[in-house]
């Protein structure tokens, strides 16, 4: 299969071009002319220059492909409340989408969200047909609000004959994170003293096991449906006690109630003070995104690894770069990427 990736050169956007050659399909990378490519320098795919903002450059970047998988747009927690928030993921999803209704309709996978379900106040099993039910018109969930938004773009497509998919991403953990996309929650746990933990949860995935079954859905998905890419649910504490028992340095974690550490949160934003935690990710972490993946496993035959098996590439990456805050590196990297991470998915031509 011809297969296109945008934000090819991303955290998941990579690996999934790797996982696309492995796959033996022909990929083509759409990429930005400023964008930083040493995560996919030297592998056999074909490069095509262009932005989501620009639907001319996405008609040409799909031409001749018959698939195409959606990364691009905002992913960073830092920029989660940003302006550019809505232009990013719902303008870039309508541009991919006209760009796709005009260059032959080829499948679409569209790489949403888990959080764009819906979350719960206790540790409840949700699944593709969960209703949302957050407030969508609080401002700490616009991230939540321009996926759904961007999902809604994509089934209206569906209706004019394209073949889009829905998939939903957990939080990922995985090698190579250089924009620090997750490894920077995992680095600011490290960094705690005392280590801070609330009552919440998530459904947690591996870099590789996410990057596989958005191939598998450009593959056999069904136009129209949605996919939960999820591993493990475990409990906030439970991501921060993994790290140290990776490292094997026991470290005690201290509890913060949620009415607490919200109250704080808030006081300390709206006095500008510093805190120790990202405070964007309070409104998330203080409530449960558990969810069932067997319709991806069932439909699309792929698996999931647990919490460990997820977190340990990614912890033992960020210790070898040095960027746990006092804890010297372990093995020094060579590179700002690491090639030899991914190397058993390295396509030989």
């Amino acid at each position: 299969m011809r297969l296109l990736v945008t934000g090819a050169n991303g955290f998941l956007g990579h690996v999934t071009t790797r996982l696309g050659l492995h796959r033996g399909h022909q990929v083509r990378v759409m990429v930005r002319k400023s964008s930083d490519t040493t995560r996919i320098d030297g592998l056999p795919v074909e490069r095509a220059e262009g932005d989501i903002r620009d639907v001319d450059s996405m008609i040409r970047a799909m031409e001749g492909v018959e698939a195409v998988i959606h990364l691009a747009g905002i992913s960073d927690w830092l920029e989660i409340q940003s302006a550019e928030m809505r232009a990013s993921i719902v303008g870039g999803t309508e541009n991919v989408v006209r760009a796709a209704l005009a260059a032959g309709k080829p499948r679409l996978v569209y790489a949403s969200s888990i959080s764009a379900i819906n979350a719960t106040a206790g540790p409840t099993i949700q699944n593709e047909e969960t209703p949302c039910q957050l407030d969508l018109d609080d401002p700490a969930f616009v991230f939540v609000r321009t996926k759904r938004e961007a999902e809604q773009v994509c089934l209206d497509a569906v209706k004019q004959g394209l073949p889009a998919i829905l998939t939903n991403p957990p939080e990922t953990f995985g090698p190579n994170d250089t924009g620090l996309i997750t490894s920077r929650n995992l680095i600011n746990s490290y960094g705690q003293k005392p280590v801070l933990v609330c009552d919440g949860g998530v459904c947690v995935g591996y870099s590789e096991d996410v990057a596989s079954a958005l191939v598998a859905a450009a593959e056999k998905g069904r136009p129209g449906e949605r996919y939960i890419f999820g591993g493990e649910n475990v409990t906030v504490r439970a991501i921060a006690e993994m790290i140290f028992t990776i490292l094997g340095e026991p470290r005690a974690a201290l509890r913060i109630p949620t009415w607490v550490l919200r109250t704080v949160t808030a006081v300390a934003v709206t006095t500008h003070l510093p805190l120790p935690y990202n405070p964007l990710m309070v409104p998330f972490a203080t409530r449960y995104w558990y969810f069932d993946n067997q319709k991806a496993v069932r439909e699309l035959g792929v698996q999931f690894r647990g919490l460990a098996e997820a977190m340990r590439p990614a912890v033992e990456w960020i210790e070898n770069a040095g960027l746990f805050p006092g804890r010297p590196p372990k093995r020094a990297l060579q590179h700002r990427f690491d090639p030899t991470v991914y190397a058993h998915l390295s396509h030989q031509t």
